[in-house]
Parts: structure tokens; sequence; C-alpha cells
């Protein structure tokens, strides 16, 4: 069993809600709370639903937001629960796909042969010239 299993009945939900069954009735009208139906046609609420009817009741009595506020915020919730679970969704798939291109990549460097020696660049060196003499009074010698 879960907080999303639905097993109460409206007069059950009312009671833990702290609200009346017709409270109840027009919260799911307006869509603030969507319990199950049973084949009977029956409501029957989650632990998640009896803990969103004690959130519309705070929010309008505590915080007096009217009911097309609550729903308003009620749906923002339900796009940001739904965002995070996308967020989580898409870092997990960020995750292994570099877990796949890490292993392609060691593959690549796997399969370098080993029998080649890498080409280094020899340093340059200072080469000394070396010149004859001048001969006094002759061309310059080169």
């Amino acid at each position: 069993m879960t907080d999303e299993t639905p097993v109460y009945v409206i007069s059950v939900a009312a009671q833990l809600s702290g609200l009346h069954p017709q409270t109840l009735r027009q919260y799911e009208r307006l869509g603030l709370v969507s319990p199950d139906r049973t084949a009977g046609r029956g409501r029957r609420y989650s632990a998640r639903d009896i803990e969103q009817l004690r959130q519309v009741q705070a929010l309008s009595q505590d915080e007096g937001i009217n009911l097309a506020g609550i729903k308003h915020i009620i749906e923002l919730q339900n796009q940001v629960a739904a965002l995070q679970s996308r967020v989580v969704e898409l870092q997990s798939a960020l995750e292994g796909a570099a877990a796949a291109m890490q292993q392609r990549e060691a593959t690549v460097h796997a399969s370098y042969r080993r029998d080649l020696v890498p080409y280094q660049e020899a340093e340059p060196t200072r080469a000394t010239v070396a010149r004859r003499p001048r001969r006094p009074g002759g061309p310059p010698s080169g």
C-alpha cells in the first residue's frame, strides 16, 4: 500500500481532513482533488488525497486564498513535481551517455598500436660556424 492507494470512503476522508463530505464533493467538482472511483461509482480517497484536502483547507482558511487560486497553486505544484521528475530522468540519461562515451573512448585508446614510437621533434641546437680570419687588405672571407 502506498500514499496513492485509494482506500478511504468519503465519510472517512471527510473526518480525516476535518471537512464536511459536501465540501469534498465540491472540491472534486472544482478539480481540487480527484479521488478514484469504485465500480459502483463510490469515491475512494488516498492518503495523498487527504493531505491535499488538508492543504486546500489551510490555504483557504489560514492564507485567505480563494478556491480558484488554490487550484492554480495545486496545478503549479503538480507541474513542478513533473518537471523535477523529468530532470532526474534526464540526469540519469546524461550520466548513462557520459559513461558510454568514456567506455568508447577507452576502447579507442586501447586500440592504439603500441609498436610505434611517437615522433618527437629534436630541440634546435646552436651550431657554431667557423670563419677564417680576414686577410689584411683583402676581401672578407666567407
